[in-house]
């Protein structure tokens, strides 16, 4: 009897926990956990604490060139009278009209205000359409047939023609020039190159300067002149200097004083109009002039 009574108990506890396993198993499967939201920090705004002097009391002027609300003085270190930009108040324009009638009672006349500039101001459009311009259309190049082409040719060649007479005109009435000097070969310009240093050279030593003899000045130099074909000189040019002023000077003013020279010969004047005769001219210490080269 006893062992018949426990084994349905015991079912019933077994059968009770298997359900209790289940229900806790359901439980916590089921239960989750979240983690609040941050809430924002509110912030709160800052306060900026401005410490303003206390305010000085001024002297009011004996006698105010203007009127405004308060004394201006110290306001400013220009010199002179200036009218306040600001625009005034009702007070100021009671205090000012006041001061205009007893001014005109008085018999003073009111200082004229200064009319200041209106600005204008305009507002654009927020949004203003723009119309697209209006092209006109582009029309076909008609091709130049062969009697243009032609006629343009014969032009441009008539052009070209004129400019080469031109230049031939203007070259053949340019003088022609002839470089010579010491090492020129060439009978006809070298017979008249001995003869021309010849007398450089006796002018020279008849005319040495004196100023050059007492300072016992000596050296060389090259000089470069031009002869035109009647034996005047064109131009006198010291190519390089002796390192004297005095004896650069004396060679000048003696190929000066050897001019005119003799006039081109026939064979000569043929050829050229001008010759270009660079020498060296040595001042020797011996006082005398030679060239040597």
């Amino acid at each position: 009897m006893s062992i018949a009574y426990r084994q349905p108990r015991n079912e019933a506890l077994i059968t009770m926990t298997v359900i209790a396993v289940i229900l806790h198993a359901l439980f916590i499967l089921g239960v989750t956990f979240h983690m609040p939201d941050p809430q924002p920090q509110l912030t709160q705004p800052s306060l900026d604490v401005i410490l303003v002097p206390p305010k000085k009391t001024q002297p009011k002027p004996e006698q105010a060139d203007l009127l405004a609300q308060q004394n201006q003085e110290g306001g400013t270190d220009i010199k002179g009278q200036s009218r306040p930009n600001a625009e005034p108040t009702l007070p100021a324009l009671k205090k000012s009209r006041k001061a205009a009638e007893e001014r005109i009672r008085s018999g003073v006349k009111a200082p004229q205000a200064r009319k200041q500039p209106k600005v204008v101001t305009t507002r654009s459009p927020a949004t203003q359409k723009v119309k697209p311009e209006k092209t006109a259309p582009i029309k076909a190049r008609k091709k130049p047939d062969m009697s243009q082409l032609l006629s343009s040719t014969r032009q441009e060649i008539a052009r070209l023609t004129a400019e080469l007479d031109r230049n031939s005109q203007y070259a053949s009435q340019r003088p022609r020039h002839k470089a010579i000097n010491a090492s020129t070969k060439e009978y006809r310009y070298a017979a008249y190159l001995q003869a021309w240093r010849q007398k450089v050279e006796r002018i020279g030593n008849l005319n040495y300067p004196d100023e050059a003899k007492r300072k016992k000045l000596y050296g060389d130099l090259l000089l470069h002149v031009a002869l035109r074909a009647d034996g005047s000189v064109q131009q006198i040019r010291v190519v390089r200097s002796s390192g004297h002023k005095i004896l650069d000077d004396a060679a000048v003013r003696i190929v000066r004083l050897a001019a005119p020279f003799a006039p081109f010969p026939e064979e000569i004047r043929k050829e050229v109009d001008i010759l270009d005769i660079t020498r060296t001219w040595q001042f020797l210490s011996s006082n005398r002039l030679f060239s040597g080269k």
